[in-house]
């Protein structure tokens, strides 16, 4: 007689293996249905879109990739600078490229602008992981993608995605070595320009800039604070308002280039010069800043690690991986070049 072996139990489905049948009839709606939720599809009512997206995401569904589709990470943009969005893309590239991943890219400033919601084209085009280069993803977008069971990655949100993890360069530091050199150079009477005061960069910043200050001793002033947008023109216009003032600083800190681009065009129209009479310190290290005028001391932002991190994560996420961390900061550089001096004696 052959005896019977060990008896096999059958293998509980792992976490995101359960099939779209088994996920419909947990919401009590047809597969089909299931499926139009996961590619962003209408025809569906709001209440059941929103018990079959609970679903998807308390269960962890991951789209399982169809034989024979070569695997694409999507990169999407809003307006970016083109020297930024390569720099990340290049990033990406090196990453995706290596595991045989096409990476596609679009600018949904158009979408944005009119209205119009950009998930659902990109849910459609069923892309193996996403990653957000914009200001405008939200947490419903987060959820819209989790339940759809593409990984998201966010590049520098404003706001917090969680559980959707993070990826950007440590804002805070970078602001407090720049002020720093600042203060190291003779400078106290330094005015900021800062983004919305929403956006958690810009807040970063913000209280790097101040930190700095607290560290030397420095009282911080609030009238050479001016609020504004991450522009030209509100740089502009704020460094204006701040040059205007009978004791006008003598250093600026920007929120990023652009800003410290119109604090430039401020400076000459108010008949200073860079650096004997201000002294201007951005954030990012665009490519332009290097062909000013004199040259843009700055903060360096690493876009192509940046691109490059997220898209190891995104991948990694892909695979079934739970991020180890909710934010990756990665660290920044300052570089020193011709827009910063000591102040003027007296």
């Amino acid at each position: 007689m052959i005896e019977d072996g060990p008896r096999r139990h059958p293998r509980k489905p792992r976490r995101g293996d359960l099939p779209i049948a088994t996920i419909a009839e947990l919401a009590g709606v047809s597969p089909p249905t299931v499926s139009k939720v996961l590619n962003g599809r209408g025809g569906v009512g709001e209440q059941t879109r929103r018990r079959v997206e609970a679903l998807l995401r308390d269960h962890g569904y991951r789209r399982r990739q169809a034989a024979g589709v070569t695997p694409c990470v999507e990169v999407v943009f809003h307006q970016m600078l083109p020297s930024i969005a390569m720099e990340i893309l290049r990033g990406v590239q090196q990453v995706a490229g290596a595991r045989d991943c096409t990476v596609g890219f679009t600018d949904v400033h158009r979408r944005v602008l009119v209205g119009q919601s950009w998930v659902e084209p990109m849910l459609r085009r069923q892309p193996t992981a996403v990653i957000t280069v914009l200001s405008q993803v939200t947490a419903e977008h987060s959820a819209q993608f989790a339940a759809s069971g593409v990984p998201l990655v966010a590049v520098d949100p404003i706001g917090d995605l969680f559980p959707t993890p993070a990826v950007g360069a440590n804002n805070w530091s970078g602001a407090l070595a720049g002020t720093r050199h600042l203060l190291d150079l003779g400078h106290r009477r330094i005015g900021v320009l800062t983004g919305p005061v929403k956006d958690l960069s810009a807040r970063a910043r913000l209280d790097g800039f101040r930190a700095a200050l607290d560290y030397a001793g420095i009282p911080f002033d609030d009238g050479l604070e001016r609020r504004g947008v991450l522009t030209f023109d509100s740089g502009r216009e704020l460094a204006a308002e701040l040059l205007s003032r009978p004791a006008p600083p003598t250093a600026v800190v920007c929120g990023n280039d652009l800003q410290a681009l119109g604090v430039y065009a401020a400076a000459r129209e108010a008949d200073l010069r860079i650096p004997d009479d201000l002294s201007v310190v951005g954030f990012d290290d665009i490519d332009q800043a290097a062909w000013l005028a004199p040259p843009l001391t700055t903060v360096r932002q690493p876009f192509g690690e940046i691109g490059a991190t997220a898209a190891r994560l995104a991948l990694s996420m892909a695979d079934g991986h739970a991020p180890a961390q909710e934010r990756y900061e990665l660290n920044t550089a300052l570089v020193v070049r011709g827009s910063t001096a000591p102040p003027r004696a007296g």
